[in-house]
């Protein structure tokens, strides 16, 4: 019996080391996180909000967070105040000692504390929820249609009358006078996520259905996203680049986007090469009879700093390779090679650098 109770409490002493060890562990983890939180806008991090929404969910995880940690505290010192004070000592008759039930005090403290912990909880997550999706739009609200697709995100802008692709541009908002972005969420295809996590939480997007979300940005900067919800092979890669920009510079974006595809009588050859191939089954260039929905609209495509919704930089060597085969860059991507000749791939490639 002596032998059993010693590897008992050999074990609970382990125990009690391994917890040790965990919980610091994780205060470790928590402060690394949190002095990483002033990192620039190229990190998603989440405690660094910089949108109305993203600092509601901010406000209300710490809250929530704080009062885990207390109950942590409140347990572990319990639980180590327990395996010190009632440790196994030289000399013990290892009798039982005497056992008290039914202290009614106790059975209401740990019936009632819980409830209330659970009460304030629901109450506060119910507030945020409140404030930011029934937050009605401003008059000066920005509307903007996202569409996820298999493995890439289409904007309209139906305020302005022109799509564009992957990088959302949106203002920044004054406080004094707010110019939220409000966005309309709809899918292709499967079930995709939107997710900048300095901007605002997840919101799905779900075929045959209109969700809703906004953002109002506070600080200019490009901010980076993710597709949230598995949708395929690629999901990896289906990443969100939103560039908050001053309000003249978004005007200026806006007036360029407005404008139909730039002609440069130089590529003649290259805009021959693209409209009588498949190109314009799939992908739109206004001022053409390029159509096509199924891609990204590529009117303005050099305007964009990324291909593949931020696979790859957009340049000259990356975009020649992605035209010749996307798997090369994103394998699994639905656009297929176009298995064209290097002399009409270096004019396709020369005509597509001239789209600004």
């Amino acid at each position: 019996m002596n032998v059993l109770n010693s590897r008992f409490n050999m074990s609970a002493a382990r125990c009690a080391r391994i917890i040790v060890l965990l919980a610091g562990g994780l205060l470790w983890a928590a402060a690394m996180t949190w002095a990483r939180s002033g990192a620039g806008p190229q990190i998603p991090n989440i405690f660094a909000p910089q949108s109305t929404p993203a600092r509601e969910i901010y406000v209300v995880s710490m809250f929530v967070t704080e009062i885990c940690v207390g109950i942590f505290v409140v347990v572990f010192g319990l639980l180590a105040y327990s395996v010190v004070k009632f440790r196994q000592r030289a000399g013990d008759d290892h009798r039982e000692p005497p056992q008290v039930y039914g202290s009614k005090q106790l059975e209401l403290a740990w019936t009632v504390i819980p409830v209330l912990i659970v009460v304030v909880l629901f109450l506060s997550t119910a507030r945020v929820l409140h404030e930011i999706q029934d937050a009605p739009p401003p008059a000066r609200a920005v509307q903007v249609t996202v569409v996820g697709h298999q493995f890439w995100w289409e904007f309209r802008y139906p305020q302005f009358g022109f799509v564009t692709a992957n990088e959302l541009h949106v203002p920044v908002s004054d406080p004094k006078n707010p110019t939220p972005t409000y966005l309309t969420l709809l899918s292709a295809d499967v079930n995709h996520s939107f997710w900048v996590p300095r901007l605002a939480g997840k919101t799905d997007l779900i075929p045959n259905r209109a969700n809703h979300m906004w953002i109002e940005p506070l600080e200019t900067g490009l901010y980076l996203g993710q597709c949230a919800q598995y949708c395929g092979t690629q999901h990896a890669k289906m990443l969100l680049r939103v560039y908050v920009d001053t309000p003249a510079q978004f005007d200026r974006w806006v007036q360029k986007q407005k404008l139909p595809a730039w002609r440069d009588a130089s590529v003649t050859d290259g805009r021959r090469v693209f409209t009588t191939n498949a190109c314009v089954n799939c992908h739109t260039v206004t001022g053409t009879g390029a159509r096509g929905r199924f891609g990204p609209d590529l009117t303005h495509l050099m305007s964009r700093d990324t291909l593949a919704s931020g696979a790859a930089p957009n340049n000259p060597g990356y975009l020649r390779l992605w035209v010749q085969n996307p798997d090369a860059i994103k394998p699994g991507a639905l656009m297929p090679a176009m298995n064209l000749s290097d002399e009409d791939l270096d004019r396709v490639t020369a005509y597509l650098l001239t789209l600004r």
